[in-house]
Order: structure tokens, then C-alpha cells, then sequence
């Protein structure tokens, strides 16, 4: 058994797009407008080494609060190694959406936190 995909709803689906596929190198799927509920539209992503993400938008969607709340929390991607998540971070604080840099964690995770541009937040670990 596999995960086929995770789906985040978004505030912005051509921004969220386009920060997957600048930032994580994602080959992004057609556009699809739900005929059975109007204003749904999602584009698949799927990233390099595998993975997809469903990013979902609909005008019924609304800006999360900052406080943490019941449900996923984030998005974790695994580059590869430690350079590839210093190179990302870097490109990241650049673009002002670092949230956190590179670390070793308690746990031995190297990893850093950036945000897409609707506040999700993704680790990049190595």
C-alpha cells in the first residue's frame, strides 16, 4: 500500500503552483474546474523523487488562524541531503518565505521550515 497524495487547500492556487514548481522543481498537472461544485479548482503536483499534492481552492476557503489548530500541521519534503536543504533554505530566505533555518534536531532530522505563499508550512529535510 503507498499514499497516492496529500491535498492542501489553498487561498491562492496560481501562487501555491508556482512556489512548488520554482522552489521544489514540481511538474504541475492540468487545471480542473469541478462541474458539481462551482468554484472548486485543483492542480495536481508531483515532485522529482515522487510524491504528489493535490492544492485545492474554492472561494469558500478562508485564511487559517495563527494559532495552531486540529489537523496537518505541515508538509515535510526530503532533498536528499544536507547541502540540498542549505542551497533551498538559502533561495527561501531570499524570497522571504524561510521560517525557520537549517538545524539538527533532537531527534537527528537536518531541516528547515519555509512557508508557501498561504502560510503552509513545508520542512525540507535532508
Amino acid at each position: 500500500m503507498r499514499l497516492a497524495h496529500v491535498a492542501l487547500w489553498t487561498l491562492d492556487l496560481d501562487a501555491a503552483v508556482a512556489f512548488w514548481r520554482r522552489h521544489f522543481d514540481a511538474d504541475v498537472g492540468e487545471l480542473y474546474e469541478s462541474r458539481n461544485r462551482p468554484g472548486f479548482r485543483s492542480r495536481f503536483i508531483r515532485l522529482p523523487d515522487g510524491g504528489a499534492i493535490e492544492l485545492m481552492a474554492g472561494p469558500w476557503v478562508e485564511a487559517a488562524s495563527p494559532a495552531e489548530r486540529a489537523g496537518w500541521d505541515h508538509v515535510a519534503v526530503s532533498l536528499g541531503s544536507d547541502a540540498a536543504v542549505d542551497a533551498l533554505a538559502d533561495r527561501c530566505r531570499d524570497d522571504g518565505c524561510l521560517l525557520s533555518g537549517p538545524r539538527r534536531t533532537g531527534d537527528g532530522f537536518y531541516e528547515a521550515v519555509v512557508a508557501a505563499p498561504d502560510g503552509t508550512r513545508i520542512e525540507i529535510m535532508s
